[in-house]
């Protein structure tokens, strides 16, 4: 086991600070990464559905600072879990994103699956992420609303932001015909995440912006996007999971998704 402390000042790009837990060596050429904050329960059932479906992955957990005991080695490592990053500095999913692609890069690996870790997707999709970017897809978008997708017990009043306002938002500033550009469901190519023109190493990425961010650059610089279908299950009862609430948070999704589709992150233009 390697324990490391990342000092940021010492690598290029904007990184928060982070600990990284190594279990075991690399042994594959791509990585799943799970983005996780106090998901006691949730994030063992996922673990455990996984297991059939990670022969092709290393899999990794980004933690944004969990304080409930779900992540520790004792409890992950004999799920699967290959490494473990905690981030102490500053930032939400954007930080979390951004550490988990750079230790990704430096690691060796060829792409990145990303998921949540609150047990709401289907596992089974992992190894058709990872065949796409096999054939050489730089942008994999997971999606309920295609052939062979699945959404169950979708809240009404996001099933209605996704098709009135955030859809179309992202095919008007991406160019392509995305259908569920909500769902962090996805995969990237390392190619494209170390492109200097993509530049995802800036501390202005800390929340939800740089998932739109990234799927509109994909297409903008005619990197090779597709989707896939996928599974999202909500429960059928009870509160939602999720950390976004319900009108600071929601208005805070609104307005990462207009500066994204405006050009709000887009890097300075190299002279």
């Amino acid at each position: 086991m390697v324990v490391q402390e990342v000092d940021v000042q010492a690598i290029a790009g904007d990184v928060p600070a982070h600990t990284v837990v190594e279990f075991n060596p690399k042994s594959r050429d791509y990585c799943v990464a799970i983005f996780v904050i106090n998901e006691n329960g949730k994030l063992h059932k996922q673990l455990k559905r996984m297991a059939e479906y990670i022969s092709s992955v290393d899999v990794v957990i980004a933690d944004g600072g969990s304080t409930d005991g779900s992540v520790h080695r004792d409890v992950i490592e004999p799920l699967g879990v290959n490494t473990l990053l905690v981030k102490t500095g500053s930032g939400k999913l954007g930080a979390q994103m951004r550490m988990a692609f750079h230790w990704a890069a430096k690691r060796g690996y060829k792409g990145v699956v990303v998921v949540d870790g609150n047990n709401k997707d289907g596992p089974e999709a992992i190894p058709e992420f990872v065949q796409k970017l096999s054939d050489g897809f730089d942008c994999v978008q997971g999606s309920r609303f295609i052939p062979g997708g699945i959404s169950e017990n979708l809240p009404f009043s996001r099933w209605l932001g996704l098709k009135v306002l955030h859809v179309p938002m992202m095919r008007w500033a991406s160019r392509f015909p995305y259908t569920d550009t909500t769902n962090g469901f996805r995969a990237y190519s390392m190619r494209f995440l170390t492109d200097p023109r993509v530049a995802l190493f800036r501390d202005i990425f800390g929340g939800y912006e740089l998932h739109y961010y990234l799927s509109i650059r994909a297409a903008q610089l005619g990197f090779k996007v597709t989707e896939i279908p996928v599974a999202r299950r909500y429960p059928a009862s009870g509160p939602v999971p999720t950390k976004i609430s319900f009108v600071r948070g929601n208005l805070n999704v609104i307005r990462c998704l207009f500066r994204a589709c405006f050009g709000y992150y887009d890097p300075p233009k190299q002279k």
